[in-house]
C-alpha cells in the first residue's frame, strides 16, 4: 500500500488539493456576509468524498475498465436516463431544470456524463484511430455525443452543450480527423447554430449572445449587470487585493453568484494580481502533469481519456475567466475544483483517479 502510494503523481495531487483549498477560502469569504456556511461545509464534504474516491480508484487497474465495453455502455446509458428524468423529476431553478434535490443537496448529472462520455470515446477510437478516414466513425461518435447534447439543451443549459461540443471535436481532432473533414464539421455546427438561432434558443440565451457580440445592447441593469459587476471586482482588487473578507463587490451582494459563476471575480477582488498568478499558476501545473500522462501512455486509451481530460479543463477554465472578464457570454461553467458544486469536484477527483491508476499501472 505504502510503496503503490509512493507511487502516486503528487505534484498533480498537491496541486489539486491547493486549487480546493483557494477555492474552499473565497467560498468561506463570501459566506460571510450572509452569515450561512452551508455551502462551505458541504463543499468540505465533497471534498472528502472525491478525494478518498480517488485514492480508491488508483488502486484499481485502469485495463479493467478499458476491456469492459458493457459497462461503459450501461455507464453510458444511466447517464441517458438520469439527464432525461430531469424533465420530470427535477425542480425548475431559474427556467432550467439541470439539478436533482435531494434535501439540501443537488446533483447534476451532466458533470458525470461528461466523464463517461471521456471514458466512452477514448475507448471507441483507441481501437480505430487508423480508420478516422471512414466517416462512419465521425457519425457514430457523433450520435454518442449528440444525445445528451441535445438533452441538455432542452434543460436548456447552452453552456454545457458548448463544453460537450468542444470536448467531442477535440477528441476527434487528437485522434486523427483528417483537416477536410474537421472542416466539414465546423460548417455543420455553423448551421446547426443558425437553425438552433432560429428555433430552439430562449430569449434570453439569445440576448446573452447579443450582448457579448455588442455590449453597447445589454441593460446595465438586466444582463450587463452580473459582467459589469465581475468587471469592477476584477479591477478593484489591484496587486494585492482587498483582503479576504474584504471585498466590496463579494461582500455586499453587488457580484452575483460569488460561490459558482463569478467566483473568479470574487477571488481577483480579495486576493488580487498575486492570487490569481497563483491560481494560473497552479491550473499549469495541473495540466502540465495530465499532459504528461499523455505523451508517456503507451497506448491510445490512457492517451486519449487523458487527453480527453486536459480538454474538458481547458474549455471550463477558459470559458469560466472570460464569462468574468467580458470577453464570454455568461453560459455559466463552473471553474473547475475551484467553484461550489459537489457533483463538479466528485467527478473531476474521480477523473483525478482514473489517471493515478494509469500512471500507477
Amino acid at each position: 500500500m505504502f510503496r503503490h502510494l509512493k507511487n502516486l503523481d503528487w505534484i498533480l495531487i498537491i496541486s489539486a488539493l491547493l486549487l480546493v483549498g483557494i477555492g474552499l477560502l473565497s467560498l468561506y469569504s463570501s459566506s460571510l456576509a450572509k452569515g450561512d456556511f452551508s455551502n462551505f461545509k458541504k463543499q468540505i464534504i465533497f471534498f472528502g468524498i472525491g478525494f478518498f474516491l480517488m485514492l480508491g480508484l488508483s488502486f484499481f487497474d485502469w485495463r479493467a475498465l478499458r476491456d469492459n465495453p458493457y459497462l461503459i455502455l450501461i455507464l453510458y446509458f444511466f447517464c441517458l436516463v438520469a439527464l432525461l428524468s430531469l424533465f420530470f423529476f427535477a425542480p425548475e431553478i431559474r427556467g432550467v431544470k439541470s439539478w436533482y434535490k435531494i434535501g439540501g443537496l443537488t446533483i447534476d448529472p451532466i458533470e458525470f456524463t461528461k466523464l463517461v462520455l471521456i471514458i466512452l470515446l477514448a475507448k471507441y477510437f483507441s481501437t480505430r484511430h487508423v480508420e478516422m478516414y471512414q466517416i462512419r466513425h465521425i457519425l457514430l461518435s457523433g450520435f454518442y455525443f449528440l444525445i445528451p447534447a441535445i438533452l441538455v439543451f432542452f434543460q436548456p443549459d447552452l453552456g454545457q452543450v458548448i463544453i460537450l461540443i468542444l470536448l467531442w471535436s477535440g477528441i476527434l481532432i487528437i485522434s486523427g480527423i483528417s483537416f477536410k473533414r474537421f472542416l466539414i464539421l465546423v460548417f455543420c455546427f455553423l448551421l446547426i447554430f443558425i437553425l438552433a438561432w432560429n428555433f430552439a434558443l430562449k430569449d434570453y440565451q439569445k440576448v446573452r449572445v447579443l450582448s457579448f457580440i455588442q455590449p453597447q445592447l445589454a441593460d446595465p441593469l438586466a444582463i450587463g449587470w452580473s459582467q459589469n459587476q465581475a468587471k469592477i471586482a476584477i479591477g478593484s482588487g489591484g496587486v494585492f487585493g482587498q483582503g479576504i473578507g474584504s471585498g466590496s463587490q463579494t461582500q455586499y451582494g453587488f457580484l452575483p453568484e460569488p460561490q459558482t459563476d463569478f467566483i473568479f471575480a470574487a477571488i481577483a477582488e480579495e486576493t488580487g494580481l498575486i492570487g490569481v498568478s497563483v491560481l494560473f499558476f497552479l491550473f499549469s501545473i495541473l495540466i502540465w502533469r495530465i499532459s504528461k500522462i499523455v505523451l508517456s501512455a503507451q497506448t491510445n486509451f490512457p492517451r486519449l481519456f487523458a487527453s480527453g481530460f486536459v480538454i474538458l479543463l481547458i474549455s471550463q477554465i477558459f470559458i469560466h475567466i472570460g464569462m468574468n472578464i467580458g470577453i464570454l457570454p455568461i453560459i455559466g461553467i463552473p471553474l473547475p475544483l475551484i467553484s461550489y458544486g459537489g457533483s463538479s469536484l466528485i467527478a473531476t477527483f474521480i477523473e483525478l483517479g482514473i489517471l493515478q491508476s494509469i500512471k500507477t499501472h
